[in-house]
This record gives structure tokens, sequence and C-alpha cells, in this order.
């Protein structure tokens, strides 16, 4: 028999479909959360893009922020959950604009897909981009934790588990391609590297999930010899590791994880449970974006342009003492003395480095910092012999433009035992410890040599060589210097996935304007390939190259496209005449943020382990406009 369903029922299952469909239209496609209630009269509204609400690091960041804003009473913020789409997260960025708000805080799923959203709101309000960068320059201020650098803490401690002896290691990753799993993937290997007895021998991808990380573990322990040490790029996954070696009854593995978040559960908790032999507090700069959000609304000025938080190690005999990774780094002064800085230059080797030294003895007087100030005369062993000199005249703080990368840790060790705090200025140094330098403020060498190449890449599409091959020649810095070894580098990935450009010739030129031209003129001399374009590392050396060029009876800027870095006012005056075609910013006036650090510092304010500054690419068509504003 045929049972009827009477109209009643089904009027009643529809309304509890329409009232389902209306509910998850509200939750999934329309989640705008205010922490704090919006108010027709707030004077500064901030949106939140949240890549997602489920990781737990991010729902601290999420909580850090709606906090923080609490504390400034002109101050609300409207949050969405984009639930890890990307597609979601465009639709949010667009309704939050749509919505009138002031200003973006952005953490994104995808960097690539999220670029042209972000380049598009940042037309008319600032942004913030927190944890994964977006590609290029379109954004205020990115805030985030150095990844490599914690990828290579957590190599460093593999080492000091596994000693001499070695052994076999597991790496767990986070979401394939992301800039987070790359780097930390990065530092990770960087560090394995330097101890032939450990080796990494197999790597997973978990999404930061710790549920995938246990289904996927749990499969390997069944087929695989198990590793002496597993390595995951977050506490989540670590645990669901940890959750499918107990149920696999494997054990005598270390495990290691990232984020150090408190709650259950959370890397703190399982250091303390002896479950994880280690965790590294990554903080979310949640609050350090509501700070710089304020900053840029009121228009206070030194805004930077990338700020890297720095991160620490939590082991058992640590878990328990004050986690805040800043800790070490905080100085206050209880006196009202003039602070004493002691500042070792690099040189004087071109008109950017002049430049610098400028800013910074202005710099140090505007504020009432009393400097004593040692050119090195671009040799190691005098700044080196400067920096001892500053130990010893037991002056409050150090900082330096290190020459070269590698060979300082003996003398920062020295300020260290001294109690003598040293800031990086312009140039980064290569050392196995951290701990020995507070903080790095100067450029992103790495982006001016992608910058170069980007705009070489736009340039040629609409001025193509006869045959379509580009034939470059390189003049390159100080061998060992950052800047030369990141400018390259830069450069070099950019253009890889074009093999239509090709460096033919890459020679050294050590930034001087004498050796850009002198190098230039024996390149010409012995090179019998068309040179198309040349990439100097800096206006200097461009400029004594673009000398031989005319002296060879060629047109510098037409006959060869030159592009280099530092945006000095002769470069300006170069693209002008036509000699040259683009240049990238490297701002030398970095003596009010050195100033602004060291006083941060001495009032106990949070230091982060990178502050890199806002800059430009330059193009000759701009360079005339340009040219007048244009202070070094």
């Amino acid at each position: 028999m045929k049972r009827y369903i009477q109209p009643s029922f089904i009027l009643i299952a529809l309304g509890i479909m329409v009232l389902a469909v209306s509910l998850l239209w509200f939750v999934n496609i329309l989640p705008l959360i205010s922490y704090n209630k919006v108010e027709p009269e707030v004077g500064k509204l901030i949106g939140l893009s949240q890549a997602n609400l489920s990781e737990p690091w991010r729902i601290s960041m999420t909580e850090e922020i709606t906090q923080q804003a609490k504390k400034y009473l002109d101050m609300r913020v409207i949050i969405t959950d984009a639930v890890d789409s990307s597609e979601r997260q465009v639709d949010d960025v667009k309704r939050l604009l749509a919505y009138g708000i002031d200003l973006l805080i952005i953490s994104p799923t995808d960097s690539q897909i999220l670029t042209p959203v972000v380049t598009e709101a940042y037309k008319t309000i600032p942004v913030i981009v927190l944890d994964r960068a977006v590609e290029g320059y379109d954004y205020t201020l990115y805030i985030g934790p150095d990844n490599q650098l914690i990828g290579r803490e957590t190599g460093r401690y593999v080492s000091e588990l596994l000693g001499e002896k070695g052994g076999q290691v597991w790496e767990i990753q986070g979401r394939s391609g992301s800039p987070p799993t790359i780097d930390r993937s990065t530092g990770l290997r960087q560090e394995i590297e330097r101890h032939p007895g450990i080796r990494l021998v197999k790597t997973v991808t978990a999404d930061w999930l710790r549920d995938q990380a246990e289904d996927t573990l749990s499969h390997l322990f069944k087929t695989t010899p198990t590793p002496d040490v597993i390595v995951s790029q977050n506490d989540a996954m670590a645990y669901g590791a940890i959750l499918a070696a107990k149920k696999a009854a494997v054990s005598n593995i270390k495990f290691i994880g990232v984020d150090g978040l408190e709650g259950a559960n959370g890397g703190l908790d399982l250091v303390r449970k002896g479950l994880l032999s280690a965790t590294f507090i990554c903080p979310t700069g949640g609050k350090e974006a509501v700070n710089y959000a304020w900053d840029i609304l009121e228009k206070k000025p030194g805004i930077p342009k990338k700020i890297y938080l720095r991160t620490r190690k939590i082991t058992a005999e640590t878990v328990n003492a004050n986690v805040d990774p800043y800790a070490s780094f905080r100085h206050p002064r209880s006196n009202k003395e003039p602070i004493r800085l002691g500042f070792a230059q690099v040189g004087s080797e071109s008109r950017w480095r002049l430049t610098n030294t400028k800013s910074i003895k202005d710099a140090a007087r505007d504020a009432g910092i009393e400097l004593t100030f040692i050119d090195g005369q671009q040799k190691q062993e005098n700044q080196i012999a400067a920096i001892r000199s500053f130990i010893k005249q037991k002056v409050d703080i150090i900082a330096f433009s290190p020459i070269v990368e590698s060979g300082w840790e003996e003398v920062l060790q020295e300020a260290k035992a001294a109690g003598i705090p040293v800031i990086l200025s312009d140039r980064e140094v290569d050392i196995k410890d951290d701990s020995l330098w507070a903080t790095f403020i100067g450029s992103d060498f790495l982006e001016e040599g992608r910058r170069a190449a980007r705009w070489l890449l736009s340039y040629i599409e609409h001025h193509p060589t006869p045959d379509g091959q580009v034939n470059i020649v390189e003049l390159q810095g100080t061998v060992g210097s950052a800047p030369a070894i990141d400018r390259k580098r830069g450069f070099e990935l950019t253009l890889e996935p074009h093999p239509e450009f090709r460096i033919i010739r890459s020679e050294i030129a050590n930034f001087y304007f004498d050796q850009g031209r002198d190098v230039m003129k024996k390149i010409l001399e012995t090179e019998k390939r068309r040179i198309d374009v040349l990439f100097a590392h800096n206006d200097d050396m461009a400029l004594g190259a673009i000398q031989t060029l005319e002296s060879a009876g060629l047109r510098p800027g037409k006959d060869m496209v030159i592009v280099s870095v530092d945006a000095v006012k002769e470069a300006f005056q170069a693209m002008i005449a036509g000699k040259l075609n683009c240049t990238v910013e490297c701002t030398p006036l970095l003596g009010p943020q050195l100033m602004k650090v060291i006083q941060d510092y001495f009032d106990g304010k949070e230091l982060p382990t990178r502050i890199i500054t806002s800059e430009e690419v330059f193009p000759a068509e701009v360079a005339r406009t340009v040219l007048p504003k244009r202070r070094y």
C-alpha cells in the first residue's frame, strides 16, 4: 500500500530547509564577525581577512588582534573567515572594502591568488599582510615570522639531539607550495647539510592539520623504518605524529614542533607532558599588526615595509620560564644618561655609503644619542678592531654594517659576554648563533634582485630583441657581501623560468665606479657575443660602465638596456639623459629608523628579528618627475 505524506509535513520540511540554507549562507558566505560592536561613529574601522579559523595558531592570531584592538577606544575590527578557500577570501576582501573599512589586515590562504585583490585594495586603503606575503610590494606593511630562520633553528636542535653519531630525520610539512612550508623546509635542509651524519630521509605533507598528520604517519609507521627525529612545521601536526606513534606502539622518536601556543595539547603543553622535545615559539604578529595599523592611520613617520618577528626555542628546561620571545633582548635603562652608540661603517666606497653615513650621524645628533663612529675602510679586520674598541669603551649598544657575511662569531661573542647588544645595519651576517645580534634593519636585497628582474621581463616584453634571446652581463658587488649574494640570487631566481634570458658574463666590480668602468672595458674587449642587458648591483658600477660604453661609441640605455640598484640622484640624472633605463631603490636613509630601534630597545619594547625599509622601483619615464624629491 502506498504511503502519502501530509502536505503540512511537506511545508514544515521545506521551512526547515529554507532556514538551514539561510543559516548556511550567513555562516559560510558572509562570515562577518565583529568582536567589537561596530557603531556608525567609529573612527577607525579595521577589516581582518583570515585564511581560516580552524588552525590553533590562526585562532590565537585572531584573538590577539581583537584583544589588542580593545586598547584603542577609537578602533573596531570586522573579521572574515575564508575557511581555507582562496576564492572565498577574494570575495571576503571585496566585501570588506564595500563595507567601508579604513585599513585591511589579511593573512592570505595563497600568496599568488590573493595578490591581485590585495593590489586592488592597496590602491585605496593601507594594507597589512600577515604571515604569508603576497607577490610584489603592493601593500603597506608585511609582518610575519622569519620562516627560514625557524627552519634553521629546528635543524640546529636536531643536531643537538643527534650529536656526532647522527641519525635519520622525517619532516612533516604544511601546505605544499606555501611560502612558510618552503622557507621552513629550506632552512631545515641548510642546517642539516652541515652535518654529514644526519640524513633527511622522508618528507610528508599534512596541510598543517593534526588529523592528516596522524593518518599519514599511521600508514608510514606500518611500512617504513622509524626515524630518530620527526620535525613538524607546526605543533598540531607534531601531535598527530605523536598519536600515530602511540597507536603503532613506536617509541624512541624525538618530536619537534613549531608555534609554541598555550592551551590543551598546544606546543607548550606537549613540552610539559614530555611528548615534544622542543617547540619554537612563532609569534602571530597580531598585536604588532594592530599597533602598526594605528600608527599608519595616524600617519606616523618611519613605517617599515616588512617586519620579521623573532622566535624562541622552548624545551622542558625552559617551558615554565618567561616565554616572552623578546625577553633576552629587553634592556631598559634606569638612568637618564645619553645612550652611547658605537657604529662601525663599511667605508666610503659609493655615493650610497656616504649618504648612509651622513644619515646615521645626523639622526644620532637629533635623537640625543652619543655616537662614536669608525670607518672600516673596506676591511673586515678594521671593523672587528672597531667593535673591540667599543667593547673596551663600554658603550651601551653597538651597530655596524658588516663588509662580508662570515667571520664575526668571535667578536660578537665578546660583545655578548660584555652585555652589549648588537644591531646589524644595512647588511646581515651568516652565523649559527642568532642570539649574538638583537635585530637587523635595512633592505631586502633578495627582493631588490627580483624587482630588477621583474622590471626587465616587463621591458623586454614590450621591446623584444631581434632573435628573442636576451644576453645579460652582470656587475657584482663585493664578494661575500649580503647585497651581492642576495641581489644576484633574487635576479637569477626570477629569470629562471625564462630560459631565453641568459647571464653570459658575471664579473666582480666591488660596488666602485672606477671598477665598474674598468671591468666593463675588459668585457667589451673579450666578449664577442651580443650584449642586450647590463645588470649592475649598484648605481656607481652602472655609471662607471656607462662611461666605458660611451667611450666605445655605444649608446647606453639604447644599444644596451641598463638596470641597477640604489636610486641615487646621479642615476636619475643618467635616466633623464637616456643612458640608464631603471634603478631599484635601496635607501641609505637608515639613521632615523636605527635611532628609533635603539630607543625602543632601551624603553624595553619588543624587537623583531628583521626590519625591512620601504623602497620603490624607478623606471626612466618617471625620473624627471621624481628627481626633485630625492634626498640623496
